[in-house]
């Protein structure tokens, strides 16, 4: 028996906060000039926005006024002091990002992504990270939409999951710690949580069985950045697989889709998520390794974790038959300069169907690979 935990935290949790501010800066950014470079980064403590970065760009934002309307729309109505540092990238690093008659794009940044998708849920992620992000999400719309007056916009959630022979087999535990106004009565919002939030996300059967912890340190009453500090890229595990799979430390919000932390990790879901789909493993994880300034990857590895019908080498070798790992393809082929990426900065960016992601639409890829597989079986046969 084996059993794996997942994190995943609500809108209002200061880092949280922190990409959200970042994501929704760069979208109105490349709302104006899509071939803007963006690396924004957000701090908050107190009342205290501090935005900071590198953006090279011929848009006209108003950070200041982007942040505090984010912060709003999260729940968080005080007012609060802005204050922004932001230069110009590099001209060094321009030189081999950029591209030019004589020169492709190459990625914006050195780095490792990974990419992962194994068969355990529809959307093909684990299960664990995605139900945390399910438990978030409907978290902050049971607040938004009828319990403002009882809970506020901070919390996080985390679910752990036995696994037989590694196969899912129950929800063992369900933590859910969620900010409340300070007179509310622990067992009317327990009563919430459990009746009308979890019941969304899981049946009765799974919670009766589950042992549910809801603030189990007794109260939440003081949250968001007056009780913890946020940071932009602080909740990267969140935002992937909830440390089911591995992460290559780049964080991705605040980042224009040059940068290949971002655009490579979508990517890699991408391929992963195709192998999987494809009935070529069970489970896939998807390496990717760039240089700034160089278009091709240096290295792509494959692991399917002894599940694939062929061997991890040969499933690569269909993979750069279909796949194009070049940024600016990749930009090209997952509609990058289409996405909302403020939308993703909340209940994570892999598994997102919910927002019809280009990396989440894999089915002709998927068919690709397996009409490639099976030709290429045949082949061998006839020889």
């Amino acid at each position: 028996m084996q059993v794996i935990t997942s994190e995943s935290v609500f809108s209002g949790h200061p880092d949280k906060v922190c990409d959200q501010i970042s994501d929704t800066i760069l979208d109105a950014i490349l709302e104006q000039d899509k071939k803007a470079r963006v690396a924004v980064e957000t701090a908050i403590k107190d009342d205290f926005v501090f935005i900071f970065g590198e953006v090279t760009t011929t848009a006209k934002v108003d950070y200041k006024e982007v942040a505090i309307n984010k912060l709003k729309e999260i729940g968080y109505d005080e007012p609060f002091n802005v204050l922004e540092k932001i230069s110009k990238q590099s001209p060094d690093i321009a030189l081999g990002v950029d591209s030019t008659e004589s020169h492709e794009q190459g990625a914006g940044d050195q780095g490792i992504m990974f990419g992962y998708a194994c068969n355990e849920t529809k959307e093909l992620m684990p299960l664990p990270i995605m139900l945390a992000n399910q438990i978030s999400k409907e978290m902050d719309n049971a607040r938004k939409e009828k319990y403002s007056h009882i809970f506020g916009p901070d919390g996080k959630c985390q679910v752990s999951v036995e696994y037989e022979k590694g196969k899912p087999k129950k929800v063992k535990t369900i933590v859910v710690s969620a900010q409340t106004k300070s007179w509310i009565n622990r067992e009317l919002y327990e009563d919430i949580i459990i009746n009308e939030v979890l019941t969304k996300v899981l049946d009765d059967k799974a919670i009766r069985e589950a042992e549910i912890l809801i603030n189990p340190t007794g109260e939440f009453v003081i949250g968001g950045p007056y009780a913890d500090s946020g940071l932009t890229g602080r909740k990267i595990i969140v935002d992937t697989y909830g440390g089911y799979a591995k992460h290559g430390g780049g964080a991705f919000s605040g980042k224009d889709v040059s940068k290949v932390d971002r655009s490579g990790a979508y990517y890699a879901r991408y391929v992963a998520k195709a192998v999987v789909r494809a009935n070529l493993a069970d489970r896939c994880e998807v390496q990717l390794g760039y240089v700034i300034g160089i278009s091709n990857p240096v290295s792509i590895h494959i692991n399917t974790f002894n599940t694939g019908v062929i061997s991890d080498e040969a499933i690569q070798g269909l993979v750069s038959k279909i796949f194009d790992f070049r940024p600016s393809m990749i930009r090209k082929e997952l509609l990058l300069d289409e996405v909302k990426y403020q939308d993703l900065a909340k209940y994570g960016h892999c598994g997102r169907e919910d927002l019809n992601v280009a990396w989440e639409s894999v089915d002709l890829k998927a068919k690709q690979l397996r009409k490639l597989y099976e030709e290429t079986k045949r082949a061998s046969q006839v020889l």
